[in-house]
């Protein structure tokens, strides 16, 4: 363990003013705190804190955060309170040692929904001081350097966790050699002898071929010299991890992979940068679509660099990256470089991006998010990509993760254009919305007053954002529906006990069952997630207690027909029991009962004599009144079958079935089924609504126009 005196040693070489007597105070009153207590591997257990203080002092950290460091284990560990270092140390390092505290306590790789939830807590904690996940971080980085002394299952946990969480998150700030280490060492526990295989190639590779980095390195030295620019060139291998994923994802072998080296150029000037890409493309082959300039398209986080790949006569690639000296530091050090000291002040860095900035674009990003499930997939989504620059008709830059879509871009520019949009222009030419967006690309998205979102919309996109904000109008536009439906199903039950929903009984009856108003009730009944029933019993308890309503004779379902006359229900409009209907006449056939809202009453406006006043019997009907469901579901093994065994299960009965449309990923059928009423027909659509293989499932109505329905004959049983 390194002493006190060694550690303000390192502090003072990038902070000359720094508060000694303060670290002092702090690493006595930790060594005090920690006292007997040690680590697995039989170490002082003070000696954690240490390193991990010491680590922070290699990104050139304030005092604060260094003293955090030292204390960041005592309010969890030791008899230490939040009172104990506020009244010590002050209110700041108290805050930061207890958000530390609080995010060791995050249980991230439990269940996926305490996942989530603690996920969204680590992203409050950051933004109150970003500074507490930097201690996080590195307490992270030193524990995973020493894991080796954990139990075997609980190395693979905390590897698992660091993978899945820490070490992107790393990334995202910018802290890229953080992120790289963190998954290399996360890489030797969860896959040691794919690592090890990795390694050995590598020694192979250098048998073979000799040192191949330094024989790259004095080359470009050489170049950049005659041109008479001064620059450090450094190469390295890429770790093991970052050759096994890119392995994984190309499907190939070691042998096959060509670009395992990367080298950095760090020059004085942003033109010497270019100059520089001018030299390098003149001296080797660049590769195609391996190029990136995040200078003049710089990241979220403030990374700044100049990346191409190119080929060297033998064939070999290797990636170069070209940057300022102000860049590497941000490069190095990511938003932590903000607090970068240097001569005892806050070192100026144009390139280094304000941690409150950075936190508002990262929570803008997930505002949408209306749950805890939704917050970790955005979060997840945005932290493990990389980026894309496409271009506004007017030449805005708008920023979207790799792999982005359109709608990705509509809604990046405004929620209300992504809500809006109906088709999408790329360099020009009308795509698909599905298009996957490449850099440099100019989007123009064409956008309608009357459109809405759509719920494939949700598979189509892949920004956090975009999904949050889909689903959020959605909702909305479902809830809309609801309510309209449940105003229509109390209407209907408060009338089956000569009663009216009114208003005021709606309100009384919300503030009776503990809904935000009538509106909420209503949504409520429309969902089926509270009876029209119960709403009435809720108002009208002795009405409510009459006996169970008799079953419906079927040959008098409906009242008002002449007992000598044949009716049919038209297949217009299916109406069912439980929705107001009324009977046209039709000489010689009956009549045929519709809906009230059937489109085509407006055929028979004129024609007020052959209306009839009809309404359903009340009671219990059977269920033989066929209506016609338009459902969209998966083209997957044993969807249909589902869906069959779902219906059969809301004791509907299917009586015919037929493909409409098919399509590789999707089918699209019209399902006749039985039902008792109109409650019926929506617990049926609601269930079928909730299956995860149905896209869409609505009541199908007949466009039927200018003709006359067929009406039962005399000999056939009214339906």
């Amino acid at each position: 363990m390194i002493e006190v005196e060694d550690l303000i040693a390192l502090v003072r070489a990038y902070n000359p003013r720094t508060d000694a007597d303060l670290i002092r105070r702090a690493f006595a009153y930790g060594a005090k705190m920690h006292e007997g207590q040690a680590r697995r591997s039989g170490e002082p257990y003070f000696t954690h804190p240490v390193e991990v203080a010491s680590l922070l002092t290699e990104q050139r950290l304030d005092d604060p955060t260094i003293v955090t460091a030292l204390l960041h284990d005592t309010i969890e560990d030791t008899r230490s309170t939040y009172a104990g270092i506020e009244a010590e140390f002050g209110p700041e390092i108290a805050e930061m040692v207890d958000g530390v505290t609080k995010l060791t306590n995050l249980e991230l790789t439990s269940s996926e929904t305490k996942q989530a939830e603690n996920f969204r807590k680590l992203f409050m904690a950051m933004s109150k001081d970003l500074r507490v996940i930097l201690v996080k971080l590195t307490d992270r980085l030193h524990n995973m350097r020493t894991i080796r002394h954990m139990r075997p299952e609980k190395q693979v946990q905390k590897a698992h966790e660091t993978m899945e969480i820490y070490a992107p998150l790393a990334g995202r700030m910018g802290m890229q050699w953080m992120r790289e280490e963190l998954e290399d060492l996360c890489f030797a526990v969860i896959n040691p002898e794919g690592r090890n295989s990795i390694l050995r190639r590598f020694v192979t590779l250098q048998r073979e071929s000799g040192d191949v980095i330094r024989r790259i390195t004095d080359d470009i030295e050489s170049e950049l010299g005659r041109a008479r620019i001064t620059a450090t060139v450094k190469g390295r291998a890429k770790r093991p991890f970052s050759i096994w994923r890119k392995m994984e994802e190309k499907e190939i072998g070691f042998s096959r992979l060509s670009d395992i080296y990367g080298f950095r150029i760090v020059v004085g000037t942003e033109e010497d940068c270019y100059r520089t890409l001018g030299v390098i493309h003149q001296r080797w082959k660049s590769v195609p679509g391996r190029f990136k300039d995040y200078i003049s398209q710089p990241k979220s986080n403030g990374y700044r660099s100049i990346h191409t790949t190119v080929s060297g006569r033998d064939g070999k690639k290797v990636e170069v990256q070209i940057r300022t000296r102000e860049m590497h530091e941000v490069a190095e050090r990511g938003v932590a470089a903000h607090w970068s000291y240097r001569d005892g002040v806050r070192a100026e860095n144009r390139f280094a991006v304000d941690p409150a900035e950075w936190l508002r674009s990262v929570n803008e990003r997930f505002d949408d998010a209306s749950d805890n499930a939704e917050f970790l997939e955005a979060v997840k989504l945005e932290m493990y990509t990389d980026q894309v620059f496409c271009f506004t008709p007017k030449g805005d830059v708008i920023k979207l993760p790799k792999g982005a879509t359109p709608i990705d871009f509509a809604y990046a520019i405004h929620t209300r254009i992504g809500h809006r949009t109906v088709a999408v222009k790329v360099d020009g030419m009308r795509v698909p919305l599905w298009t996957r967006l490449r850099n440099g690309q100019s989007v123009e998205v064409v956008t309608a007053e009357a459109s809405s979102p759509q719920a494939t919309w949700i598979d189509i996109a892949t920004t956090g954002r975009a999904k949050a904000s889909i689903r959020r109008a959605l909702r909305a536009e479902r809830r809309t529906g609801h309510v309209r439906l449940g105003r229509e199903l109390a209407r209907a039950a408060f009338a089956q006990f000569g009663k009216k929903a009114t208003d005021k009984a709606l309100e009384t009856a919300a503030v009776a069952l503990g809904y935000d108003g009538d509106e909420d009730l209503l949504a409520a009944i429309g969902a089926s997630q509270i009876s029209s029933r119960t709403v009435v019993a809720e108002l009208y308890p002795e009405l409510a207690k009459t006996p169970t309503a008799p079953d419906v004779d079927e040959e008098k379902a409906v009242v008002g027909v002449d007992p000598k006359a044949h009716y049919e229900r038209a297949p217009c409009c299916q109406p069912v029991p439980g929705e107001r209907i009324v009977g046209i006449t039709n000489k010689g056939h009956g009549v045929t009962i519709h809906a009230i809202d059937c489109p085509r009453m407006a055929e028979f406006e004129d024609q007020t004599d052959r209306w009839v006043d009809l309404h359903w019997s009340p009671g219990h009907h059977a269920p033989r009144n066929a209506v016609t469901l338009d459902m969209t579901i998966s083209n997957a093994p044993g969807v249909l079958g589902r869906i069959c065994l779902l219906i059969a299960e809301q004791n509907a009965n299917i009586s015919d079935l037929r493909f409409i449309d098919r399509k590789p990923d999707f089918f699209r059928l019209l399902i006749d089924v039985d039902v008792r009423d109109r409650e019926h027909l929506h617990s049926l659509i609601m269930a079928a609504d909730t299956d995860i293989d149905v896209a869409q499932v609505r009541r199908h109505r007949a466009r039927l126009t200018h003709q006359t329905p067929r009406i039962a004959s005399p000999t056939e049983t009214p339906a």
